[in-house]
């Protein structure tokens, strides 16, 4: 890893039940919109553990057998920071769906319909990915002068 660089670390877990998927409507702070359950890698435990842990405490559900889609992240070079999430999807799941959690109300949305729901342009950009053959990396560069994004590269295998 580069020196001086800020790496922070999430995952992301899509489940999908049938024609289905399970998203949180997320309404509060600035990450508002329907967003996958995911969260924070927490030192020392491997991204898959984190995706399993953070798919229980936010829906409830126990996850198992992930399928590892891609990466996404975003790098800005004026302040060293490198963000990465690495994304998973799941057929695989027990348990009940809480009510309501802290990172907003659980729903089952329809796939083919999903793309019609507020989401965030990261979320909305990698979310045809999960259900294609392969996997993806997705590359953001910010740009700090105009805050917004700048370059976007996006490979698929």
């Amino acid at each position: 890893m580069s020196e001086g660089v800020n790496y922070k670390v999430w995952t992301m877990c899509m489940i999908q039940d049938g024609d289905s998927i399970l998203l949180l409507d997320r309404q509060h702070d600035s990450f508002k919109g329907f967003i996958p359950p995911g969260g924070k890698v927490e030192f020392p435990e491997s991204f898959v553990e984190a995706a399993i842990r953070e798919v229980k405490q936010e829906t409830g559900l126990t996850v198992s057998n992930l399928i590892y889609k891609g990466l996404y992240e975003y790098v800005n070079p004026a302040k060293n920071d490198r963000y990465m999430i690495f994304n998973y999807l799941t057929r695989d799941f027990t348990g009940t769906l809480l009510d309501d959690s802290p990172e907003g109300k659980p729903l089952w949305v329809p796939i083919a319909e999903a793309h019609n729901l507020p989401m965030q342009t990261s979320i909305k950009r990698r979310f045809p990915y999960f259900f294609e053959e392969g996997t993806f990396e997705i590359h953001v560069e910010w740009d700090d002068e105009f805050n917004k994004e700048g370059k976007v590269t996006i490979r698929k295998t």
